[in-house]
């Protein structure tokens, strides 16, 4: 009898730490939705390399993304992926129903696709496990960590199915980015020379 209670507590406890994961990431999304547009810079590691560092800006389905060596425009329609060092751009068609998590999609994945749980609340910040349910996702598990305060998200974690492991913080958020559509959408005659690979 000692073991069920023991089972059914255990039981409650994981269910009240789901869902107090899924309030927080509804109350995240909500937060990023309501900014219209916004844009973030961050610095990211992958498996204890040296540090790097990014920018992204967000609007609704479209982003742009910059890296270390590459561009990523999304349009809504069409995704280009500028590649500085050889002067090369890739474009194919946006798939909304692609289920790997970019820095992009971190603000508004569907919820349906994962199983949550809250592993901690320390100084105002909460960190919640994320598992994708879909076999075919490269992702074996997301770590976000979330300022209860004002529900942004301050670093993510991602460790593909191989182990590999990246880490990105943010360093500095404009919740009011001020860009138009065009902002989201390659242009050749930005990058002289380029070379066009449409691959539609």
């Amino acid at each position: 009898m000692k073991q069920v209670i023991v089972f059914v507590l255990l039981s409650l406890t994981a269910f009240g730490q789901s869902n107090s994961a899924v309030s927080l990431i509804d109350k995240m999304q909500q937060k990023y939705k309501g900014m219209g547009s916004f844009s973030a810079n961050f610095s990211y590691q992958t498996d204890g390399s040296a540090n790097m560092t990014g920018s992204i800006t967000v609007k609704g389905t479209k982003f742009r993304l910059k890296t270390a060596g590459q561009e990523i425009f999304n349009n809504g329609k069409e995704v280009a992926t500028y590649i500085k060092e050889i002067n090369e751009v890739n474009i194919s068609s946006f798939d909304p129903a692609d289920g790997d998590l970019n820095p992009a999609k971190i603000y508004t994945f569907d919820k349906k696709g994962y199983k949550f749980k809250l592993v901690s609340q320390v100084g105002g910040i909460a960190t919640v496990d994320m598992a994708p349910g879909a076999k075919s996702t490269q992702v074996k598990q997301i770590t976000l960590k979330i300022n209860t305060a004002d529900y942004t998200v301050k670093e993510w974690t991602i460790v593909n199915k191989a182990g590999k492991k990246q880490v990105f913080k943010v360093t500095k958020l404009n919740p009011k980015a001020g860009v138009d559509d065009a902002y989201f959408t390659f242009s050749k005659k930005a990058f002289p020379g380029v070379e066009i690979n449409d691959l539609r």
